[in-house]
């Protein structure tokens, strides 16, 4: 409540699922959080959703008010802060549609219609960059687990087989494993595709000589991971040996950076000049990573000029490549923890090193 109130609120309406969970436990589809601190009282907080999620709610937030309604979960939290006596709640514009926000109003008193909502941006998203212990365990093991899937993988990947078999035969293995879901779509990109930078698995066979980009993760505990390795089919060229190793060293160079106190934007220039001298930068597409936990893609953001410091209990992904259309593509990713006197790299299991099948 300390950011809501600094907003010259005295609540604060969470609405988006990742926020909802971080806060009370909450893991279903559709829930709103209200927090209400009142002057010279305690802060009050209740859990709001339909009656699908009656007993899963309240299994999952013990000791929390859990209101069930046939409502909106969202109006029946804006109803619950103004009959309570909140006079200006704190939302989060980034996740609020404006038909969501309007919708909210209509269920204010007139007399609050106007000056009960105070937008802003990411309140608990920032409170979710730096993660506790409990839940860098969790992302120790979801990372863990993307490791051992990509070893398993390899022997699918194979001259004729389908980019989406590969990725079919690794979300099976996620599922076996106990992975709740992967966290976004499996990238599986071989030969001129390994060029797209999201070159989603298709039906295009797997080349007699070529790299294969995988970029895939799992949902594991509610926590993400991210990887992505890139292996080459056949004898590579020179040209492509070279691509590799300097966008291998770009990526440990990126890594090397990530410490307590260093800029996003110097870690990411720890990469780009790596790769600007060996005249590949104008390659080099996208940032060098972002924040990785409740969700695949938090903050922070690893990107040219971003001030935001790194803090220890981030969890960032470092991801340099190098994209030649119409030739090839390279990418290489690690998840790694922001340390209190450094970092510690969640999928070290999972080997960088050049490879050829």
């Amino acid at each position: 409540m300390q950011a809501a109130a600094a907003t010259g609120a005295d609540a604060l309406l969470v609405t988006h699922a990742a926020d909802v969970r971080y806060l009370s436990g909450f893991t279903g589809s559709s829930g709103a959080v209200a927090i209400l601190a009142p002057m010279g009282r305690g802060v009050r907080a209740a859990l709001f959703t339909d009656g699908r999620y009656s007993a899963q709610a309240r299994a999952e937030c013990p000791g929390m008010r859990v209101v069930i309604g046939k409502k909106s979960p969202a109006l029946l939290a804006v109803e619950w802060l103004a009959a309570s006596g909140a006079r200006r709640s704190a939302f989060d514009s980034r996740q609020t549609a404006v038909a969501a926000l309007a919708a909210m109003r209509q269920a204010l008193p007139g007399k609050l219609r106007r000056s009960f909502f105070v937008g802003a941006d990411g309140l608990v998203a920032r409170l979710r960059e730096v993660k506790d212990p409990g839940e860098a365990a969790q992302l120790r093991r979801a990372a863990a687990l993307g490791c051992r899937l990509f070893e398993e993988v390899l022997e699918y990947i194979e001259t004729g087989a389908t980019e989406a078999e590969v990725a079919l035969a690794l979300e099976i293995k996620a599922r076996m494993a106990g992975a709740e879901a992967m966290s976004f779509e499996t990238i599986v990109a071989a030969g001129r595709r390994s060029a797209l930078p999201h070159g989603r698995a298709s039906s295009a066979r797997l080349p007699r000589r070529g790299f294969v980009t995988l970029d895939f993760g799992v949902l594991l505990g509610g926590y993400c991971s991210d990887m992505t390795r890139t292996l080459h089919l056949g004898k590579a060229s020179q040209r492509e040996w070279d691509v590799y190793h300097s966008v291998l060293e770009a990526q440990q160079a990126a890594v090397a950076a990530v410490a307590p106190g260093v800029s996003c934007g110097e870690v990411d220039e720890a990469a780009r000049s790596v790769l600007r001298r060996a005249r590949l930068g104008k390659c080099f597409s996208h940032s060098t990573g972002h924040g990785v936990g409740l969700e695949i893609h938090e903050g922070p953001r690893i990107a040219a000029g971003q001030k935001q410091l790194l803090e220890a209990g981030m969890v960032v992904t470092i991801e340099p490549g190098v994209y030649l259309p119409g030739e090839f593509g390279v990418r290489i990713e690690d998840m790694v923890l922001v340390t209190p006197k450094g970092s510690e790299v969640l999928t070290v299991a999972s080997s960088k090193a050049w490879m050829e099948l």
